[in-house]
């Protein structure tokens, strides 16, 4: 991503805003402080189409794909998708609770979509994430640190140990270690 990004009102600008049904209200007091990795593709693997914004707005198509027609009656949504260029799409504003984690804890505290911000990357747990969702992620989190009390990140494995593997072990954290010493950020659960 070569543009400049801001934050404004709880959204990215300027990215593409889709908004997805499956989020709702953070419990009252509720603000983020915890970012969430995740890795994401449809079908496994398999990147580019419109598969990832049709499964967040509940229009995935159970026939496309033998593997849509398990998860095409989930109700999932992340705050942000970064595709394998870096393009970003926005689903949910930061100030909502999107559908991410699922059941999950984080230093003793369960339920972490009421409390965090989900960032998929496209991509899958075998394959290497490019340079250009690196330099995307670099842009957004200190965006994020701003503005809201961000004490930590930490992939869906790590909040989800067992049930969930993404973003994989192709996810390269060190690529992010400056922003967690500027942030004094931690990122295991």
């Amino acid at each position: 991503m070569k543009t400049s990004l801001a934050l404004r009102h709880h959204r990215l600008q300027p990215v593409r805003w889709l908004p997805s049904p499956n989020q709702d209200a953070r419990p009252d007091g509720v603000q983020p402080r915890l970012v969430v990795v995740h890795g994401i593709s449809l079908p496994p693997g398999e990147f580019g189409g419109s598969h990832v914004d049709d499964l967040f707005t509940n229009r995935l198509d159970p026939a496309k794909h033998p593997y849509f027609a398990q998860i095409a009656h989930l109700r999932v949504s992340a705050h942000l998708l970064i595709d394998r260029q870096g393009r970003i799409t926005q689903y949910v504003a930061f100030n909502r609770r999107a559908w991410h984690a699922g059941l999950s804890h984080w230093r003793g505290l369960e339920r972490c979509n009421d409390f965090s911000i989900g960032i998929e990357l496209e991509g899958a747990d075998w394959l290497p994430y490019t340079a250009a969702q690196y330099r995307c992620l670099e842009q957004v989190l200190p965006l994020l640190a701003q503005a809201y009390p961000i004490e930590g990140i930490a992939g869906h494995s790590e909040i989800a140990p067992g049930r969930k593997t993404d973003p994989g072990a192709a996810f390269a954290w060190h690529r992010l270690s400056s922003l967690f010493r500027r942030f004094n950020w931690q990122r295991r659960a």
